[in-house]
């Protein structure tokens, strides 16, 4: 990889993105060996269906969509939003009677190949009434009765009681329970086609750029709250706390397991072929 060519970088305007972000693609630190284009910020959807068709160098997905792209992709172990007590929720209105039994009922998911759609179909392999919609509208849907549920993710987990609504399952807590394990929700991925020493050293850059966001929350602020889909400052502290932890500094051997485990199930599920290996 030559210096001239600028590599194509996709992640999410979620608080926690581009707070692991905003010192690389500002230039704080720096990145051997190779540069950056002008990133994308997109929402982790779209990231998915891009990293399906090949299109970014570097991108955020989820670990779910990372099952149908190992072949691509290399997971790097330095951005990841992994942890414990974090997990996707499966909300319903609390005002309104929805069918007795949840796989009767039309439930609104972030996205088809997301880890949220993921961790409600292992849950509940029999739900198969699902509407994907974006993230940010899934609450309006369910108050409107255009749905009986949904599954609510990013900063949708600090706002959605206000709105009425009732938390009946929080996945992240039912995979903790049924794994042991702590829950992979997104990563960074790198083409398999980039040398090595490239996939190395944005890994190294972005575990750095963590490191000068932790050294330098200030000068960050502005950078995430112009991105951010909730403005409330005790909001945007929250996702940043819960989503920017030790795993995402580095995977280390308990995320490499918790990863591995979640595409043993996915592809046990039949979602896609096995590929933990891969990791």
């Amino acid at each position: 990889m030559t210096e001239q060519h600028a590599l194509s970088l996709g992640f999410s305007p979620c608080p926690n993105d581009t707070y692991i972000f905003n010192g690389l693609v500002h230039g704080r630190v720096p990145l051997s060996g190779a540069r950056f284009a002008q990133p994308v910020l997109e929402d982790v959807e779209t990231l998915n269906q891009w990293a399906i068709e090949g299109r970014l160098d570097v991108s955020k997905i989820s670990f779910h969509a990372l099952g149908h792209v190992l072949d691509r992709y290399a997971l790097l172990h330095a951005g990841a939003a992994l942890g414990r007590g974090c997990g996707p929720l499966l909300i319903a209105a609390g005002d309104r009677d929805t069918p007795p039994d949840i796989a009767a009922w039309k439930i609104a998911i972030p996205g088809a190949y997301t880890t949220a759609a993921l961790l409600l179909r292992l849950y509940r392999p029999d739900c198969r009434q699902l509407v994907v919609m974006r993230f940010d509208r899934i609450m309006e849907a369910i108050c409107r009765g255009e749905v009986d549920a949904g599954v609510i993710i990013h900063e949708s987990r600090f706002t959605y009681q206000p709105l009425g609504l009732r938390c009946i399952q929080d996945l992240g807590q039912w995979w903790e329970e049924t794994t042991g394990l702590p829950i992979p929700l997104g990563c960074i991925v790198a083409k398999r086609t980039l040398q090595p020493a490239v996939r190395t050293a944005v890994e190294s850059a972005i575990a750095a750029s963590i490191r000068w966001a932790d050294s330098h929350p200030d000068e960050g602020w502005e950078y995430i709250k112009i991105h951010a889909q909730e403005m409330a400052p005790e909001v945007i502290n929250s996702h940043i706390g819960l989503y920017v932890n030790a795993f995402s500094r580095d995977l280390g051997d308990s995320g490499l397991r918790a990863v591995r485990e979640l595409l043993r199930r996915g592809a046990a599920a039949g979602l896609f072929a096995e590929c933990a290996h891969r990791t």
